[in-house]
């Protein structure tokens, strides 16, 4: 594992769960990004997300961990990306006493973003998540969902006072898209930007305007 030789420092960590919400390329763009900047990425799939995968990303999933291998490459080989399957509720990212910077689920589907309005942990996402919460590390939620009605709102609105950011995936259009690449990496981009890592994903409002002037 990529640990740190220097005592008293470690690799920093983050957590990507993965649920059976529409978006799952958001996950994976967000995963490559964490693996670019340097972090060690454990990752939780739920079995609506292995399906969302195939139908919306083309993937052979009867292979799950080959699957993740075929994507990420060296990542798997050099253990700076780990892979735990959904129903492991005994693995490392479902305790506390595992140091990690935090977590971020995208997509996150109503279904497991209600588990977690409830403090329901049946499976390892869901654990995962709770974990965060009585730790109060970092939890970051993607909802891919619309329209959405009132328990939708009422579990979010739960969840915000707890911590939690929301971020909607929700485009853009001020820096001007034109492709379909640029408005994922603009959902990305702004996860990142709630993990406090820098990126050059997209292009931030008034990056064209010199400082102290306006055009």
């Amino acid at each position: 594992m990529v640990e740190e030789a220097t005592r008293g420092t470690r690799t920093k960590r983050w957590v990507v769960g993965i649920t059976g919400a529409s978006g799952a390329i958001y996950g994976i763009r967000l995963i490559e990004e964490l693996l670019h900047a340097g972090y060690l990425v454990h990752i939780v799939v739920t079995e609506a997300g292995w399906r969302v995968f195939k139908e919306e990303l083309g993937w052979d999933t009867s292979r799950r961990q080959a699957a993740l291998e075929q994507r990420f490459g060296d990542a798997f080989a050099e253990r700076r990306l780990v892979f735990h399957p959904n129903a492991d509720i005994g693995a490392s990212i479902a305790s506390g006493s595992f140091r990690v910077e935090g977590m971020a689920i995208v997509p996150c589907s109503m279904g497991s973003l209600a588990s977690m309005a409830r403090g329901i942990s049946d499976d390892l996402l869901t654990r995962a998540a709770d974990v965060m919460l009585k730790e109060g590390r970092k939890l970051i939620i993607v909802p891919r969902e619309t329209p959405l009605h009132a328990i939708h709102l009422e579990n979010m609105l739960t969840l915000a006072r707890l911590g939690v950011r929301i971020i909607p995936a929700m485009p853009a259009f001020y820096y001007k898209p034109q492709s379909m690449d640029e408005m994922i990496n603009f959902l990305v981009g702004k996860v990142l930007d709630s993990m406090n890592i820098e990126h050059q994903l997209f292009r931030r409002w008034g990056d064209d305007i010199h400082d102290g002037q306006t055009e």
